[in-house]
């Protein structure tokens, strides 16, 4: 197994989380709550009508017992990846679920392609957009400074399914060069799937993230009166 460099100096932030009528906030070294990242883009309500058709058609029953899996599947498979990262893999975790380890295995060949690590599971925030949150991944990927973020899922997402991921990196690109000064080459998203070797996007920050970015803030601030924003 590879052994993957982790670069060392750099202060990882400690943040909090509350939650105030159901949504997220994280609470900041400097005293702020600022709305989770992930929050304010999952408030967008053709999503939420999307969601929301697709329980009336399977039933809630079913549609919880899906998410439930989903989310088990997805927290097994970070897991393994993080501890793999940190060079601490560990054959007997979740051993009895051959479909993750077989999700995980056939991912061995592009987490490969990371290197020199700066974070994992790290907090972020930025004051000027008035949000934070947790990105899985900063390192370099095929030697550039990436935003790398992991997903699963049964199988490949189409294109234009994975247009919030970048949203979602490229805010976290925000608050990496707000708060450390590091400038991201590129946003990189990993989607692991339950059959076949995992999908790999690649996008440069584009300007364009940015703006629907703020577009998904506009949107949170005005469904939600008395938002905080610090």
């Amino acid at each position: 197994m590879k052994l993957f460099d982790h670069v060392a100096g750099l202060t990882p932030i400690e943040m909090s989380t509350t939650m105030i009528d159901g949504r997220r906030y994280y609470l900041t070294p400097t005293g702020n709550k600022y709305k989770s990242v992930t929050t304010v883009i999952s408030n967008n309500p053709e999503k939420k009508a999307g969601i929301q058709r697709w329980r009336n058609r399977v039933g809630a029953e079913e549609a919880n017992k899906i998410s439930a899996y989903s989310t088990g599947r997805g927290n097994k498979y970070h897991k393994l990846v993080e501890n793999f990262i940190n060079n601490e893999h560990d054959t007997e975790l979740y051993k009895e679920d051959t479909l993750v380890w077989d999700m995980f295995n056939a991912s061995l060949e592009v987490l490969n392609n990371i290197n020199n690590v700066y974070f994992q599971e790290a907090a972020l925030y930025s004051d000027v957009l008035g949000l934070a949150g947790r990105v899985d991944c900063i390192a370099e990927y095929n030697g550039k400074l990436s935003i790398i973020d992991f997903k699963t899922s049964k199988k490949y997402k189409k294109k234009e399914y994975l247009y919030d991921y970048y949203v979602q990196e490229v805010a976290y690109a925000c608050m990496l060069l707000e708060q450390y000064n590091l400038k991201i080459e590129q946003l990189v998203t990993i989607v692991a799937v339950e059959s076949g070797m995992p999908q790999v996007e690649i996008v440069p920050p584009k300007k364009e993230y940015l703006i629907r970015l703020e577009e998904y803030i506009k949107e949170y601030e005005q469904t939600y009166e008395g938002s905080i924003r610090g």
